[in-house]
């Protein structure tokens, strides 16, 4: 939590020393070259006068400061890749005085223990023996196995740093990981072929895969270690408490000795009045035992009394069940009876019933039949009549085709052929009290309207502006007056 607060302060410092400050020049500028453009534009004066050099002085000031805040975080970066890098090698590679430690003589806590089985000792620390000879043998084969395949990479350290960075970058679960990053790597090495970096990428992994088995091997060898001391620990202090238990059961065992001794003569005594209080009991039990028997009897004796009574009242039911039983019948039977004779007289009206509705629908089907031998006798009458309405109307004028093709009278007579032309005094029907042809061109409206038309600009605005201006001849009648051009 206190790493966490620590971040965050030195995160708001550096926002503060680097980001606020040209985030701050940056809204000066804004606003001086929006003031500038204001003033430019309305023609005012300012009321600061806008002097470019310092502006340029405060932009160079704060590049100058930013360039040297770059360089400190830059060599800040290279301390912190450098101590990483060493601390990764301490964490991998534990430092040779543990090893040492883990390799020579055994815990001096464990020689300390004082054991009261000088064997069972003994067979721990060989047992811590045999476990750093197994280690020692598995150690001395991964570094052989490494020296082996450091003395086979050719790259030098910072082709392997940009390799090793590069790899970092891409997440283990990513979709077509290493196509991406050998692309990557072919970019940012293109003096290594593709078969360079497999190669190599086959020997880091190899190196990569022997130094995490050394450091395994190692956390392993550390574990069982603790785990056998604190076994070995145990072990002795367990035989420790052990051998203390023996002596203090074989204390136990002497004063146990005595005390049943003492307790022997006190059972003696106990069980002779147990026995005498058991034979009292024993009297006591056969005269309880007796008066139970004799209640008991009793007992039956008033149950059986009371189960034939129970028995002649289950006999009485019974026969009353079986009574009302044979009545039931009785009268179930008179009923089948009447419900046959019902059933009888029912089915003789239903036969009557069927009888007569056979008849009424034969006379039915008699009276359709009937009716159909009607309509098919009138319907030949009315075909016989009809022909002989055809045969009175049937045409009977010959052949003629120069007939059939040339012109009928009413043909002649609308074409007016072979007819006499007749002069037809044309007049009105009646007389129109209306204006002529000169009252209207008298009106100053249709004329004006008549040069704007020849003119072409009865549609312009001119036109639309002035036409309602002009006054008529006469003043119209005030029903008459128009009131469009009002509106």
């Amino acid at each position: 939590m206190k790493k966490e607060q620590q971040l965050s302060v030195e995160r708001e410092t550096h926002k503060a020393n680097t980001v606020h400050p040209i985030w701050q020049l940056r809204g000066d500028l804004k606003h001086r070259l929006f003031e500038l453009q204001y003033h430019s534009q309305h023609q005012l004066q300012m009321e600061h006068e806008f002097n470019p050099t310092s502006i340029v002085k405060q932009v160079e000031f704060v590049k100058e400061q930013q360039k040297a805040l770059i360089e400190r975080l830059n060599f800040e970066q290279l301390k912190l890749e450098e101590e990483i890098s060493e601390c990764e090698v301490k964490i991998l590679i534990p430092s040779s005085e543990e090893i040492f430690h883990l390799a020579h003589g055994i815990p001096q806590t464990l020689q300390k223990l004082e054991c009261p089985y000088p064997d069972l000792k003994a067979s721990v620390l060989e047992k811590f023996n045999d476990l750093t000879q197994e280690y020692k043998s598995k150690l001395q084969e991964i570094d052989e196995r490494l020296i082996s395949l450091d003395r086979n990479f050719e790259w030098t350290e910072e082709d392997k740093w940009i390799y090793q960075i590069i790899t970092d970058q891409y997440p283990t679960d990513l979709q077509n990981r290493r196509t991406l990053y050998l692309d990557m790597l072919l970019r940012h090495l293109p003096h290594k072929s593709r078969f360079d970096l497999v190669a190599h990428e086959t020997s880091w992994d190899q190196y990569r895969f022997a130094k995490e088995h050394r450091k395994a091997l190692i956390q392993s060898w550390f574990r069982d270690r603790k785990n056998l001391l604190m076994k070995g620990i145990m072990t002795i202090t367990e035989a420790c408490t052990a051998y203390e238990t023996e002596i203090i059961l074989a204390n136990d065992r002497r004063k146990q000795h005595d005390i049943c001794a003492d307790l022997k003569e006190k059972v003696l005594q106990w069980r002779t009045h147990q026995e005498e209080a058991a034979r009292l009991e024993a009297a006591l039990a056969a005269i309880r035992r007796e008066k139970e028997e004799e209640n008991e009897r009793l007992y039956k004796e008033k149950e059986m009394l009371h189960r034939a009574e129970e028995k002649e009242e289950i006999l009485k039911y019974y026969a009353k069940i079986q009574q009302k039983r044979e009545e039931q019948e009785k009268k179930n039977l008179q009923r089948l009876e009447e419900l046959k004779k019902i059933m009888a007289e029912q089915a003789v009206k239903d036969r009557e019933r069927i009888i007569f509705r056979q008849m009424l629908l034969e006379k039915r089907l008699m009276e359709k039949k009937e009716k159909i031998l009607q309509e098919t006798h009138e319907e030949e009458e009315r075909q016989r009549r009809l022909e002989i309405l055809r045969q009175q109307v049937a045409v009977v004028a010959e052949f003629d085709p120069v007939r059939m093709m040339g012109d009928t009278k009413a043909s002649k007579a609308r074409m007016a052929i072979g007819n006499e032309e007749e002069f037809v005094l044309q007049k009105p029907l009646y007389k129109l009290n209306t204006y002529n042809e000169n009252q209207i061109i008298s009106d100053c409206r249709v004329r004006v309207e008549m040069a704007l038309r020849e003119a072409g600009l009865h549609t312009a605005p001119y036109a639309k502006e002035i036409l309602p201006k002009i006054s008529p001849p006469t003043v119209p009648r005030r029903d008459m007056e128009s009131t469009i051009f009002k509106m």
